[in-house]
């Protein structure tokens, strides 16, 4: 039976380009930048990273850039003294096959779990059925324990049911799920379920947002893969240790200053991210297109209150 991930608080990396030679040029990898910010994590409290994700623009990194960057990563963090640090890879394919070779990959470069994405191009022609599956052919083959990757916002509106992931948890292959939406009801059914395969060392559920860390962790959730923790790890490595030891009254007035800093996540996503770590770490980074890096000044000052308030409190926390 597979482990699922530890708990805690994970980041979803943006993925670090250099500025290409010309403007029809693709940006390469910036593995410097990627491993200064690894490490930083790491330093910070961050119990694991999620590399390629939707926030590490995985749809547009090559399966060769795949093994680069994440045995890159793998080997910085050894160095470092971090063995074993963990490290989720996630996939963005619609084909079985596709993503069977991007787990493969991941585990030769040194991941320990594949994030996988539902397929959702053919979304409206969908059934549960299919999607359940979809996700034990792939599970029945994965080098990587799978982790399902909720999150209907990229997969064109596509939801796994309830009774889906229940069913997926008894597969021996799936070890829990990254839930990327707003269902507190279903973050409650699957994280406070009696059934013996959704035993929280069986299946855990992590959201994949920030400011539902209170309400998540409170009905047995494992922890947040975050964004917003890109940019202010300290700060929500401390929510989730308020709420872990029961100081419920700090941690409601740290989760209202973090939900407003999600907010830039929601509205901007992977844009959004990287402004900010540019902004406050000092690591700028290109997108790939149709992403263009960059905000404009006027929507930048929509968040530069908050930023100064949750910059106070990772100073603090420093």
């Amino acid at each position: 039976m597979a482990a699922p991930p530890p708990p805690g608080i994970y980041v979803p990396v943006p993925t670090f380009f250099s500025k290409p030679d010309s403007e029809e040029g693709i940006p390469g990898l910036d593995l410097a930048t990627q491993t200064k910010h690894a490490l930083h994590l790491a330093s910070s409290g961050i119990r694991g990273l999620v590399l390629l994700g939707s926030t590490g623009e995985a749809i547009a990194v090559t399966n060769s850039e795949r093994k680069t960057l994440l045995s890159h990563i793998r080997q910085e963090t050894d160095k470092a003294g971090l063995k074993n640090f963990p490290i989720i890879a996630g996939t963005a394919t619609q084909g079985i096959e596709d993503t069977i070779t991007q787990l493969q990959i991941s585990k030769d470069a040194g991941a320990q779990w594949g994030l996988v994405l539902a397929p959702g191009f053919f979304a409206t022609c969908i059934t549960q059925k299919g999607l359940k599956n979809w996700y034990i052919a792939i599970a029945n083959r994965s080098p990587l324990p799978v982790f399902i990757y909720h999150y209907p916002g990229v997969s064109n509106s596509l939801a796994l049911s309830a009774s889906t992931f229940t069913a997926l948890s008894s597969h021996p292959n799936i070890c829990g799920a990254k839930l990327s939406h707003g269902d507190l009801s279903l973050h409650t059914q699957l994280a406070s379920s009696p059934l013996p395969s959704m035993a929280h060392d069986k299946f855990a559920t992590f959201t994949g947002l920030g400011q539902q860390l209170l309400p998540v962790l409170t009905v047995g959730g494992a922890g947040a893969i975050d964004g917003l923790a890109a940019i202010f790890p300290k700060t929500v490595v401390r929510l989730y240790e308020l709420i872990k030891k029961e100081e419920i009254a700090e941690a409601r007035k740290l989760q209202e200053i973090v939900a407003r800093g999600e907010g830039l996540v929601v509205g901007h996503g992977v844009v959004g991210v990287k402004e900010g770590v540019r902004r406050v770490l000092g690591w700028d980074s290109e997108c790939r297109l149709p992403l263009v890096k960059g905000m404009e000044e006027d929507k930048w000052r929509d968040w530069e209150d908050v930023f100064k308030e949750l910059e106070k409190v990772e100073k603090r926390l420093s």
